[in-house]
């Protein structure tokens, strides 16, 4: 079984391009699955098991709190499992071959307003040195061009090109691509870059962003930076680098953005990843319309 893991997480890596990260999820997930079996059903061996068995596990982690969205991401790092043994010719048919997600309740997320982003960037303004430029060029970049936390910490020095006024970054998969940067943000990068090369020591100096001890960002450091600016103007519940990017996303759609220009922004590979930032465009333009149409203030029944 080991073996099996250890060769799947070798084909994610390199056959799917996944990251290290990621293909360690995967491996967790599977392995977690292959520890309830051995307790429920004493069966070591998962690489052929019954749906009922999967059903039974997925029963289990619901009864244990788990929400709809984390059962469905396990599930998806077993079907991943499968469908390797599939491609191998280990297995002919997969357990899951008809198992449907659990259904997950489609909440949407409100985005920062301008007021709130104009807030944090005027209360980092009002500061001086190393961190606080970093600080406010990172809320700028996330904002300005949507891309993800990951992209931003593993962001490269020689990414970065003044001259075309644009950032490369590496996204999901390892998948390249350009996005523009507006000048203003270009001019914090130069003021960045000149506190950054005042650093006493740099160690990772090939990363864009880094402490002030001269190392790369983590992610928990982006997301404990970003909730603490945004608790002080924002009383929305989620506060974190993701809603930058949402907020990115729908601060577009509603100044008019063509939704197939902020998919290659984004870098999502469908449409269909990035038709949910419409949902807040709608309401904008439900907003518009109502205070817009001669009509709109008429509330008598037909």
């Amino acid at each position: 079984m080991a073996t099996n893991l250890e060769a799947f997480a070798d084909y994610l890596q390199k056959e799917k391009n996944y990251s290290p990260h990621t293909a360690c999820a995967y491996v967790k997930d599977v392995f977690d699955f292959q520890n309830y079996n051995m307790v429920n059903f004493e069966q070591e061996n998962v690489d052929c098991v019954e749906y009922a068995q999967i059903r039974s596990w997925i029963v289990f982690l619901v009864e244990d709190g788990l929400s709809a969205i984390s059962v469905n991401r396990k599930i998806a790092s077993l079907k991943a499992f499968y469908k390797f043994l599939l491609k191998i010719k280990q297995i002919e048919v997969s357990p899951l071959l008809k198992h449907k997600s659990l259904k997950v309740s489609k909440k949407i997320q409100i985005p920062f307003s301008e007021k709130e982003l104009l807030g944090v960037l005027e209360s980092i303004e009002s500061e001086e040195g190393f961190e606080s430029v970093r600080d406010r060029l990172l809320v700028e970049l996330l904002y300005s061009t949507g891309i993800r936390r990951s992209e931003l910490i593993h962001l490269r020095l020689d990414a970065v090109d003044f001259s075309n006024s644009t950032i490369k970054v590496l996204g999901k998969r390892n998948k390249e691509r350009i996005i523009p940067v507006l000048a203003v943000v270009l001019k914090q990068m130069r003021l960045y870059l000149k506190e950054r090369s005042g650093l006493e020591l740099i160690k990772d100096t090939d990363y864009f962003f880094l402490t002030k001890k001269g190392l790369k960002l983590s992610e928990s450091f982006v997301y404990r930076l970003i909730n603490s600016y945004f608790s002080k103007v924002s009383e929305k519940v989620k506060k974190s680098p993701h809603m930058l990017r949402h907020t990115f996303a729908t601060h577009l759609l509603n100044n008019g953005a063509d939704l197939n220009s902020v998919k290659e922004l984004l870098g999502h590979s469908s449409l269909a990843s990035t038709q949910v930032y419409t949902h807040n465009s709608l309401l904008e333009l439900k907003k518009v319309y109502a205070v817009a149409h001669p009509r709109g203030n008429d509330d008598s029944e037909v």
